[in-house]
C-alpha cells in the first residue's frame, strides 16, 4: 500500500525557516511528479509547488516565489519543501501529492500524505 508521509512541520517565527519532507513508502516516486499543497484554516487547499517528473522543472504559486524551493532525494524517495523567510500567512497543514491527474497545479493526485502542520507567529 502506498504512504506518503510528511514530517518537519513546526511553530516559528516570522522570518525564520523550515524544511517539510514526505517520504513514500509501498511504492517508488522517484519518476513521477509530485507536489505540495497547503490549507490555512477557512481557506481552500492551494498549490504551492510542484516538481515535474523526469525533469528538474519546478513551478511555484506567485505567493512563494523566490521563499520556497522544492526538490527531490531519489534515493530516499523523498520530496523536500524549503521554506524560508517565512511569513504569519503561511500558517496551514501542508500536504504532499504525488502523481497527478491532468495539471500539476491543480489539486487531483492519486496519491495524499496526512498533511503536517507549519505555524507562523509574528
Amino acid at each position: 500500500q502506498v504512504q506518503l508521509v510528511e514530517s518537519g512541520g513546526a511553530l516559528v517565527q516570522a522570518g525564520d525557516s523550515l524544511r517539510l519532507s514526505c517520504t513514500a513508502s509501498g511504492g517508488t516516486f522517484n519518476r513521477n511528479t509530485m507536489a505540495w499543497f497547503r490549507q490555512a484554516p477557512g481557506k481552500e487547499r492551494e498549490f504551492v509547488a510542484t516538481i515535474i517528473s523526469g525533469s528538474s522543472l519546478t513551478y511555484y504559486a506567485d505567493s512563494v516565489k523566490g521563499r520556497f524551493s522544492i526538490s527531490r532525494e531519489n534515493a530516499k524517495n523523498t520530496v523536500f519543501l524549503q521554506l524560508n523567510t517565512l511569513k504569519p500567512e503561511d500558517t496551514a497543514v501542508y500536504y504532499c501529492a504525488g502523481i497527478p491527474r491532468g495539471d500539476p497545479k491543480k489539486g487531483d493526485y492519486v496519491y495524499w500524505g496526512q498533511g503536517t502542520q507549519v505555524t507562523v507567529s509574528s
